[in-house]
């Protein structure tokens, strides 16, 4: 099955496509959840900076070796620097103290991660391109992802390049878990939680109860439901609608333009979508 995803709706208000992706993200975190972001993670920082100003203002913010809950954060060219922590609620001592949060069933309840590859069951790597023995490609490594994708934590994806090498049947190396060969492996395994969504340039994904396979759920705005199966590595479940993702609001580009991301960091690496 494939095609086009009906009539689109007009945009709220002009957006970019890294816009569009921030405030999915934002859409699905929750007020009161603990979530966390990795180093380099524009797109998910400006989500969460907006959704704490908007819909979710107890959305406690983490950063391992940095800080908790900053206060007028200001991006620079690392989601981790002290221009954005500098005035958080505390810092965090990586060593002695976020890995006991992390392995605490009852805190950091989602991690926004990105992935060079990602595969049909949201498995994840980040370690090598080809063998791990005689790579093509030697990636920065695993870093916090295989201990958060391996307990009971949401994980959201962000992909700002969705092409057949990131979306892909089967990742090369697992740097992080997802639901592994689908069918219910993970919670055989006794492992709760796992990958929820998957935001990319194209499109948005969620995983099919059963199954567990990536499922399309929506395209955004300009883009077709056969460019997205022409740029992912495998088939996805397709659903018997597909939704166009809902833009943003006046209020959302205004925060992000203005005051939570004025500089546009939020648009590094992130492809536009071909006309």
């Amino acid at each position: 099955m494939s095609g086009d995803a009906g009539p689109r709706p007009a945009a709220t208000v002009e957006h970019t496509v890294d816009e569009l992706m921030v405030c999915v993200i934002a859409s699905c975190l929750r007020d009161g959840d603990q979530v966390m972001n990795g180093i380099a993670s524009f797109i998910p920082v400006c989500a969460i900076e907006l959704a704490r100003r908007t819909h979710a203002p107890d959305l406690v913010w983490i950063a391992g070796g940095s800080g908790v809950a900053p206060d007028r954060p200001r991006l620079t060219g690392s989601t981790f620097e002290w221009p954005l922590w500098q005035h958080s609620v505390m810092y965090v001592d990586i060593a002695h103290d976020l890995w006991d949060w992390v392995a605490d069933e009852d805190l950091l309840g989602t991690f926004c991660v990105g992935a060079a590859q990602i595969d049909a069951y949201g498995n994840a790597n980040n370690s090598v391109i080809g063998s791990f023995d005689r790579p093509k490609v030697r990636l920065p490594g695993t870093a916090g992802l295989a201990d958060m994708s391996a307990l009971d934590k949401r994980i959201i994806y962000w992909v700002t390049d969705h092409s057949p090498r990131t979306l892909v049947e089967r990742v090369d190396f697992r740097s992080g878990i997802g639901y592994l060969d689908g069918g219910g492996e993970r919670a055989r395994l006794g492992i709760g939680g796992g990958p929820v969504l998957v935001v990319t340039n194209l499109a948005v994904f969620d995983f099919e109860p059963g199954t567990e396979r990536m499922r399309l759920l929506s395209v955004h705005p300009g883009v077709s439901v056969d460019q997205v199966l022409a740029a992912t590595g495998f088939l996805p479940v397709l659903p018997n609608q597909i939704e166009t993702t809902a833009a943003p609001t006046r209020e959302q580009v205004e925060l992000l333009r203005t005051v939570i991301d004025p500089d546009g960091y939020r648009r590094r690496g992130v492809r536009q979508p071909a006309p």
